[in-house]
């Protein structure tokens, strides 16, 4: 299996150990565009590995914060109480970037800025650029995509 995500179509695709694709699934991108440096807000390019796997057993809906479940399902009333939350739901695929200088180590470590593909409440919308930098997904394609792959898939990411 590999994923490979299309920032100008905002699509990832999951590609089968022959080369054809699986799966297809609408994300929704960073708002600042593409870049690797910490703290921009952008999506990384290039080669990357799913690091971790997080919330295996998880509901739908669950709120991670810091990769933790807080005990919430996000719903409509909770996103009202705390407008300006950045939403992590339901599953997280942690990625590390493959490529030193690039999207590994030093100020372009996509691990340590914490990039993710994960869930999104569903009033969030897809096929439109809108995240922090993460990869965001819709609950019910994440949990799919989540069972389908092992840590270690790669993902190549392009605009």
């Amino acid at each position: 299996m590999r994923i490979e995500i299309l920032i100008s179509r905002q699509e990832l695709h999951l590609f089968n150990d022959e080369g054809a694709i699986v799966a297809r699934y609408p994300v929704s991108t960073a708002a600042n565009g593409v870049g690797c440096a910490k703290d921009s807000g952008c999506t990384p390019m290039g080669v990357h590995i799913i690091r971790a796997k997080i919330g295996a057993d998880a509901l739908t809906g669950t709120v991670f914060v810091g990769r933790r479940a807080t005990g919430e399902i996000c719903t409509p009333e909770l996103i009202e109480q705390f407008p300006d939350r950045d939403w992590i739901l339901t599953r997280i695929l942690w990625l590390s970037g493959q490529e030193l200088g690039k999207n590994r180590l030093g100020n372009v470590d996509t691990m340590q800025r914490y990039i993710y593909i994960h869930g999104s409440p569903d009033n969030v919308e897809m096929s439109k650029p809108g995240s922090h930098g993460c990869i965001r997904m819709r609950n019910a394609d994440v949990i799919t995509l989540f069972d389908m792959v092992p840590v270690g898939t790669r993902i190549f990411i392009a605009a």
